[in-house]
């Protein structure tokens, strides 16, 4: 009797938290500003939003891709698509972008955060400037694109979308200040979202948290020379070391928190999950 009850139980809660019920029509000529938007889950997110018939503003550190992002995007149906070259590491830039978004779509209905970096090459790992580099790109950046973009986000009640790690919850080897700085975006839009529902401010907040990727950039990032990890050679004490896939998982997947706070969000899961 208590396993079936347990049973019961268990199929309750997973039908509650993840019974699907988005309606793309919600998504049509929805007003968007997408940061990180280069090859992998930042592309594939514009290409979700287009093909829903999204207006879009896309953001990222490369000019020629974004170009290319915004004609597929338009061939997919998007009714309006910008874009804007944008370097995170730079403080004066986020609220540029979030004040180009609002010129050109007139308010915005959802933020979605993806933009990250690594430390520039040149710089030592877990030196305070590396340090620095990444909280500007990997935390501050995202503060300060959502205080700019919180006003029109309360009007419209729109939601925003954080895309972080599992290195935010999870801490492991040779990742400390990029692991601080999601540590960071976790702990801050955990409590806006608190902070939001106290004042009853309409603006739902998602946080997707991605695993481990099974990319050859991951692999090749991470080897070991001279007492460190950095791009070469095996372990000097392990030759086959470079024939396993260290710190790559298999698949990447998605953790969406509180359901019940920001239904409106559940079409991430098609975009990041597929």
């Amino acid at each position: 009797m208590k396993v079936l009850l347990l049973t019961g139980l268990g199929a309750l809660f997973f039908a509650y938290y993840w019974d699907d019920n988005f309606d793309p029509a919600s998504l049509q000529g929805a007003r968007v500003l997408l940061t990180g938007v280069n090859a992998g889950v930042g592309e594939e997110l514009a290409y979700h939003y287009a093909r829903l018939g999204s207006h879009l503003v896309l953001t990222a550190h490369t000019e020629a891709f974004l170009q290319q992002v915004v004609g597929n995007c338009r061939k997919l149906g998007a009714p309006k698509v910008f874009y804007i070259a944008a370097d995170m590491a730079s403080p004066e830039v986020p609220e540029r972008v979030v004040q180009f978004a609002l010129d050109k779509l007139g308010g915005l209905d959802y933020l979605v955060l993806n933009h990250l970096g690594a430390a520039p090459a040149g710089m030592r790992v877990r030196s305070s400037q590396s340090t620095r580099w990444l909280m500007q790109v990997n935390f501050l950046s995202y503060v300060q694109l959502t205080s700019s973009a919180l006003p029109s986000l309360t009007d419209s009640k729109g939601s925003l979308v954080v895309v972080s790690s599992l290195l935010g919850r999870v801490p492991t080897s040779f990742s400390s200040p990029y692991s601080a700085a999601k540590f960071a975006l976790d702990s801050f839009f955990s409590s806006l979202r608190r902070e939001l529902d106290v004042q009853e401010v309409n603006v739902a907040i998602t946080m997707c948290v991605l695993g481990l990727r099974d990319r050859a950039s991951a692999a090749e990032g991470v080897r070991w020379r001279n007492g460190g990890f950095e791009t070469g050679g095996p372990h000097p004490g392990n030759q086959g070391w470079k024939e396993r896939e260290p710190l790559v998982g298999q698949r990447r997947y998605l953790q969406h928190e509180a359901r019940d706070l920001c239904p409106n969000n559940d079409h991430l899961y098609q975009a990041l999950c597929t």
